[in-house]
């Protein structure tokens, strides 16, 4: 398994020193080519599990150690994340495996001098398993659920101490993937699936490399999160009407909508990166749909034109904390780096609902949970826009309501959180 350990060391000391994202570096290294099946199966678990439980492992590592874990060299603390977390949270692997390897560890990449502060942490973080805060400290659920302590106090605020523990809690573990199934063609899927409450939206089991699925190449399905499903479903796009997605990469969304509309009519998809409108193409043509026209456009732009749509949807760029079960690095961001994005998030609503017909629908989506991106954009919207009109959402979607928005929770569908608001312009 050393080779496995490895590789995940590897990736994230690439993730902390690059912020990239996990779920890209992985498949970026070398060496993961040439793991076998099990090993890259527990070198993306060590990943995952290190950064979904970063505050909480620190946490128990600071109990052990005299100096600050800052003080510490980043390939050292690395390696210590990584024991800590298969001894806390892998019950599979047997705490001398643990332990040992992490060792090993430290000599192979170039810490060596580590090894016996290695050593002795872990075998105390063994001995006396997972430590927490009391439960009435004010970083209690901060390294319970490993979210930044202002974090867990804004999901406190807005949805409630029950409902923000359930936000967290639902972060944490195996993330489903889904799929939504290709209503163009009339062939039913082969591969490993399970149905949900939403037609045509499946849950993907055992599927490993699913580029390689026959359903895959054959275009029978588009992997699509229940939430950016929902969200298409709410747009509720028309056969030949005109239909905008704003920010549509990498095109779920627009796929989805496509579909709604069977292929005919007219349908533009945007984004700010020529590369991601290729994206967008390719998986039109596997999937057989030839209404989708791609635009480089920026929708903050108030100069970038376009055409009047009967729909228009605004799935805006956000702090993406709805999506942390398969991201779990996003939810370190600090909270500076997020306070441009209500005004991102507006300016972009604003925009775009000038290309509206009258008695269209705008629906403002985003991936994150906080009220400050979400429902307080809607209602800064609708007070500069008499014209426009919230609607109510179908009620049949569980969720959290406040007015006529609509949130959906992880911790009910096993999906990302997601925001969702429409509005009909007034004729």
């Amino acid at each position: 398994m050393a080779d496995a350990r490895s590789s995940a060391f590897k990736a994230l000391s690439k993730i902390e020193r690059d912020g990239s994202y996990s779920n890209l570096i992985l498949t970026e290294l070398p060496e993961e080519h040439s793991l076998s099946e099990k090993d890259r199966v527990l070198a993306h678990r060590i990943v995952k599990t290190v950064l979904e439980r970063k505050i909480t492992v620190d946490f128990n590592l600071s109990q052990y150690l005299s100096q600050p874990l800052k003080k510490l060299k980043p390939q050292v603390l690395t390696i210590l994340r990584m024991g800590a977390c298969q001894l806390l949270f892998m019950d599979k692997i047997p705490p001398s495996a643990a332990i040992n390897e992490s060792v090993k560890l430290t000599k192979k990449h170039g810490c060596a001098f580590a090894s016996g502060l290695v050593n002795a942490v872990l075998r105390k973080v063994s001995t006396n398993g997972l430590v927490l805060p009391d439960e009435d400290s004010e970083n209690y659920l901060s390294v319970k659920y490993s979210f930044p302590e202002y974090l867990c106090k804004k999901f406190v605020a807005y949805y409630g101490r029950e409902t923000a523990e359930s936000i967290m809690a639902s972060s944490l573990g195996s993330a489903n993937i889904y799929i939504r199934r290709n209503t163009l063609k009339n062939e039913a899927l082969s591969c490993d699936v399970t149905e949900t409450q939403l037609e045509n939206c499946f849950v993907i089991n055992n599927s490993g490399d699913i580029t390689a699925l026959p359903d895959f190449k054959k275009g029978l399905f588009h992997v699509q999160d229940m939430s950016s499903q929902i969200c298409a479903n709410v747009l509720d796009a028309k056969k030949g009407e005109t239909v905008i997605d704003v920010c549509a990469a990498p095109g779920g969304k627009s796929m989805t909508v496509a579909q709604m509309m069977e292929n005919e009519g007219r349908l533009i998809s945007c984004d700010i990166y020529e590369h991601k409108l290729k994206l967008i193409n390719d998986t039109a043509n596997r999937l057989g749909i030839g209404i989708i026209e791609t635009m480089l456009r920026d929708g903050a732009d108030e100069n970038a034109q376009l055409p009047v749509a009967d729909r228009i949807l605004c799935d805006v760029p956000c702090s993406g904390f709805g999506v942390t079960g398969k991201k779990p690095e996003i939810k370190y961001k600090d909270e500076a780096e997020i306070a441009s994005l209500p005004e991102l998030g507006l300016k972009i609503l604003q925009n775009s609902s000038r290309f509206l017909k009258a008695g269209g629908r705008l629906v403002y989506s985003t991936c994150t949970l906080l009220p400050e991106e979400n429902v307080e954009v809607c209602k800064s919207f609708l007070e500069q826009n008499k014209d426009f009109k919230a609607i109510e959402i179908d009620p049949q979607i569980e969720g959290f309501r406040d007015g006529k928005t609509l949130t959906v929770l992880p911790s009910v569908y096993s999906c990302d959180g997601f925001f969702i608001a429409a509005f009909e312009k007034v004729e």
